[in-house]
């Protein structure tokens, strides 16, 4: 699959993971549309940086519309921006609920639907989303109230909309991810969370990034759900 000169979007791209994806997919000769709250105008004239809250309706219009001016065209969203509470259940608060609802599932709908709207009018494209193995299969002793409700939902609606989307050209999938080694889980906290994989080790960035790469050549593949969790979804252990 040619994809030298295509467009996509990866929001969540200051650091960690959405970092990472930026500079894989400029490796692939995509142009690259990158937001967060707090990302940095880029010196790379093929990286066009746009800041703003993801939840926000109007910062989603504005990626959209300024990807367009400066690229003419989309081709991919990898929908990373997101957020993770471990917190029991009945101590969550009405701002941990908006926040999470507002980043994770706002933040999906407004972007996506925009996006989606150009991807359909070309006759092709894909969409990709972060989700978490826990929405599969949650823990004892990892409350994951609203990770369940939000990424959960962001599981079910990539296999929706890949269904609404499958004769156009458009593909939608989501990698759902382990525990993976980024800078939001100090040094000191990664021998017991390693013990969370059946494989006893954490992800790394990397194995995320493989796993959307493949995805978004793997023209055959929509509404899957690719776990890249060392084992969680497989069972019990």
């Amino acid at each position: 699959m040619n994809t030298e000169g295509n467009v996509v979007i990866i929001t969540g791209a200051s650091q960690g993971i959405g970092a990472e994806l930026v500079r894989a997919y400029r490796d692939r000769n995509f142009r690259v549309i990158a937001t967060s709250r707090s990302i940095k105008p880029s010196t790379d004239p093929d990286v066009h940086a746009v800041p703003g809250d993801i939840s926000q309706p109007a910062t989603a219009e504005r990626i959209v519309r300024e990807g367009i001016e400066r690229f003419g065209r989309i081709d991919s969203l990898v929908n990373n921006a997101g957020v993770f509470l471990a917190k029991p259940f009945i101590e969550m608060t009405q701002e941990d609920y908006d926040h999470n609802l507002g980043v994770n599932v706002a933040g999906f709908f407004h972007i996506t639907q925009r996006a989606a709207a150009w991807m359909l009018k070309q006759g092709s494209g894909h969409i990709v989303s972060i989700t978490t193995s826990l929405a599969d299969q949650p823990m004892v002793g990892m409350p994951s109230a609203l990770a369940s409700l939000t990424k959960g939902g962001l599981n079910a609606v990539t296999r929706s909309l890949a269904m609404e989307f499958s004769k156009s050209g458009v593909r939608v999938n989501a990698v759902s991810p382990g525990v993976i080694k980024t800078p939001m889980h100090p040094v000191e906290t990664h021998s017991a969370l390693a013990e969370l994989h059946p494989v006893g080790r954490m992800g790394e960035i990397r194995d995320i990034i493989d796993a959307v790469l493949y995805l978004e050549t793997a023209g055959f593949v929509t509404g899957e759900i690719l776990h890249v969790d060392g084992g969680q979804n497989a069972g019990r252990w």
